[in-house]
């Protein structure tokens, strides 16, 4: 079957997290992805460590199955080739604070002249425009200030430091929807667009079904309060429980059919009566839970609960996600001939690359050559 991407161009310019994971997507999709990096440096992810022979292990998985070209943007020929490059493209992705495209002259609307079906995506931090704009900052910043960090945690306790970078794996795939349901709307009018595409938005967007009832509410609703509401800590049937060796449980028995078989299972059927949503009944629900679990190891309660609709599964610490069963079934991870495992991308469609991350400007000359530069104009520019 032929990948439905295949037909599509992609130059990235992105760096870091965001920009190469959603290109990663589009390349595993059967995209040709040729990643724009400066000659002298390139994308910072490749001196990141861990280090593997040399080489990033966090820029090889980004970035397998792209191809490199290595341009001065600031300087008039790497500009001028650049230019030309965007002629032969359908998508181009950009991460640089906002403001630094308009100043190298390819900005969306420079570019549109050179190529009028380009469809361009910017992704910066608070987005194009606003007061700040121009601000630095990195996914913890961004999960501050869409109050997804003050949302998790104890109550009264501090905010509870993510373990994940939520803004930017959301900002790739905010990008990601707006990219292909951009390619299908220049079917339908041959012309490209530009998307602004803000990390402190895409945080925001975890909040989605808990800021949407409170707006909701109105100036009368009840406030959103960390470790107290029903899906963060506030349930006694959705909750986080410590075992006899030290390990945890995840409970997220929410329906009544779920949390009834939990406490019998448990030898508790009396718990169910006492759960009411009340803060002070749910308090009292959770220290009786949390003294049953902690009568057991996580291995023994595994096995307790093995063949029941609890919804009770283990919490994985370090590696022990890639041994889970069901994951490798789904053939999760796998050996490729490019190196060592490669995890598949959750997306209907995409495929395992095989190719390995690019070096500095490895596909330079060919990259060139195929957008119709003679060797003696490639010569200058390599």
């Amino acid at each position: 079957m032929e990948s439905p991407l295949s037909d599509v161009k992609v130059l990235d310019l992105s760096r870091l997290l965001p920009g190469p994971y959603a290109t990663l997507v589009l390349a595993s999709l059967g995209a040709r992805v040729d990643k724009v990096e400066d000659p002298t440096s390139g994308d910072f992810v490749r001196n990141l460590p861990p280090l593997v022979d040399g080489r990033s292990v966090l820029f090889e998985s980004l970035n397998r199955g792209k191809r490199s070209v290595a341009l001065d943007l600031k300087s008039p020929a790497g500009n001028s080739a650049f230019r030309r490059l965007v002629r032969g493209y359908d998508l181009l992705i950009e991460g640089f604070r906002p403001g630094v495209m308009e100043r190298l002259g390819l900005s969306y609307s420079a570019l549109r002249g050179e190529n009028p079906r380009l469809i361009y995506c910017s992704i910066s931090g608070y987005g194009q425009t606003g007061p700040d704009r121009l601000k630095p900052g990195h996914d913890l910043n961004y999960l501050a200030r869409a109050g997804v960090l003050g949302y998790g945690g104890e109550p009264n306790g501090p905010p509870a430091m993510p373990g994940v970078q939520l803004a930017d794996i959301g900002s790739a795939l905010s990008a990601l929807v707006g990219l292909l349901s951009a390619l299908h709307q220049r079917n339908r009018s041959g012309s490209g667009c530009y998307l602004d595409i803000a990390l402190s938005e895409a945080a925001l967007a975890f909040l989605y079904p808990q800021l949407s009832a409170r707006l909701a509410a109105g100036p009368a609703g009840r406030r959103l309060s960390r470790g107290a509401d029903p899906l963060n800590g506030g349930s006694a049937n959705y909750n986080i429980y410590r075992t006899a060796d030290g390990r945890y449980l995840s409970v997220g028995a929410l329906e009544p059919k779920f949390f009834i078989e939990l406490c019998t299972r448990l030898g508790r059927p009396g718990l169910v009566e006492v759960s009411d949503g009340s803060a002070e009944r749910e308090e009292q629900v959770r220290q009786e839970l949390a003294a049953t679990f902690a009568t057991k190891s996580l291995s023994q309660w595994v096995a307790h609960f093995a063949g029941s609709e609890c919804c009770v599964e283990p919490v994985y610490e370090g590696d022990e996600v890639l041994s889970d069963p069901q994951l490798r079934a789904r053939d999760l991870f796998r050996e490729v001939p490019a190196g060592s495992a490669q995890m598949r991308l959750p997306f209907a469609l995409t495929r395992f690359l095989t190719d390995p991350a690019p070096g500095l400007g490895e596909h330079s000359a060919e990259i060139l050559a195929e957008a119709g530069f003679t060797q003696d104009e490639i010569r200058k520019l390599v």
